[in-house]
């Protein structure tokens, strides 16, 4: 037999032998390697966490999927797990700008809104404390804000927006802006004289109040509300672009059932007082960026 037969013959058994014998990478969604399911700081980490992890044992159930949840430090760390390649993160529950952000660099597409009280959209609030005297965003110069993070819908996009309108350039006629790293927090740090202002959801006081009993019980009289804005998009799930397409529609379909039971909503509302999903496309979210667009904001103004 010609030698260089022989060789090709050795050479195709050694690579045999180590398809067999040399195990590459797990398949995506096993307990070897788990999708990732990243999770922004809209409220205090631990309920986030211990929600998610609740659905995220329902999803396993349903689908024999393995799915690890984590909460990043800031919106922006999502996004950047999805962006990355390979994706540090399959699927993500981003709010709308963070998601708007992610969907213009490509990483992700949305296919379930959350709803609150029978709504697909949500709204904010600017709120200072009611011994401050303050009762328009007009007379805010000098003050101190706190937000939940620099790209937060409710507690910083908007209120910028509105600032604008009243005159207040938020880069230049504030104190200072700290991030509370949550809506909650953003509420108790001016509750607690951290900063002046504040701006979030409707209505995380009344999540504050319940999360140290006796701590915040007079919180709804001691931060009253100056602004109110309405019509934004609720967050969701999304997933990495590129994701398996049957795989997207196994943690769709499962996130529906559970949605659907005492125990799944029971879940979903600990960690982020979700109520029910709905399926979307991206094009839910054309409206709200035409009103970015004719306010002048940009996500791109927000990547580094």
């Amino acid at each position: 037999m010609n030698k260089n037969i022989i060789y090709m013959l050795i050479a195709i058994a050694i690579l045999v032998l180590l398809l067999v014998f040399w195990p590459g990478q797990a398949a995506l969604g096993t307990e070897e390697n788990p999708l990732q399911w990243g999770l922004v700081p809209s409220g205090e980490t631990e309920r986030v966490l211990e929600g998610f992890t609740e659905v995220a044992d329902m999803i396993y159930a349903e689908t024999g999927l393995f799915i690890d949840t984590f909460v990043a430090t800031e919106y922006t760390g999502v996004i950047e797990a999805m962006c990355s390649d390979p994706p540090k993160a399959h699927m993500s529950s981003l709010a709308t700008f963070s998601y708007i952000m992610a969907s213009d660099q490509g990483c992700a597409d949305v296919a379930l809104v959350a709803t609150r009280y029978g709504s697909a959209t949500y709204s904010g609030q600017i709120f200072v404390r009611a011994d401050s005297g303050i009762t328009s965003v007009s007379e805010i110069a000098g003050m101190t804000w706190c937000r939940a993070s620099a790209t937060s819908t409710s507690s910083w996009i908007i209120p910028t927006i509105v600032m604008n309108a009243a005159g207040i350039d938020p880069d230049a006629d504030l104190g200072g802006v700290i991030d509370a790293g949550s809506h909650e927090g953003a509420v108790a740090g001016v509750y607690n004289g951290d900063c002046d202002i504040g701006a979030s959801y409707i209505d995380a006081r009344t999540r504050v109040a319940d999360k140290i009993e006796g701590t915040y019980e007079d919180i709804m009289e001691a931060i009253v509300v100056i602004e109110i804005f309405e019509g934004i998009p609720n967050d969701g799930v999304q997933f990495v672009t590129g994701l398996d397409p049957e795989i997207r529609q196994q943690i769709v379909d499962a996130l529906l059932a559970i949605a659907a039971t005492e125990e799944g909503a029971e879940a979903l509302n600990t960690a982020y007082n979700w109520n029910a999903l709905e399926e979307h496309g991206d094009d839910f979210y054309d409206q709200f960026r035409q009103f970015l667009d004719a306010s002048g904001v940009t996500a791109s103004d927000y990547q580094e």
